[in-house]
């Protein structure tokens, strides 16, 4: 067995700070213009693509399928959580 310490690699996004992989994956959402984020436009899409996702899991496995009480205080929570300005 070999009894060498393990070397962290220092190359790629893993090895960063965490706050220069916050900063970085931040960027990611910034890059469209509000106006052009679909699903901010257009509530119906929105819904409409979560449906098509969740007709692509077996009924057994869809937890709010299963547990209609975790389903419903998800909702009242997102219902309630604080929303970032201009969101």
């Amino acid at each position: 067995m070999n009894d060498r310490p393990l070397k962290k690699s220092t190359r790629g996004f893993a090895s960063m700070d965490p706050e220069k992989q916050r900063v970085i994956a931040r960027k990611g959402g910034e890059s469209v213009p509000r106006e052009k984020r679909s699903f901010s436009q257009n509530a119906n899409l929105a819904a409409e693509a979560g449906r098509k996702g969740g007709q692509n899991v077996k009924a057994g496995n869809r937890s709010f399928a299963r547990d209609k009480d975790l389903a419903a205080r998800a909702g009242r929570k997102g219902g309630r959580a604080p929303h970032a300005a201009g969101d």
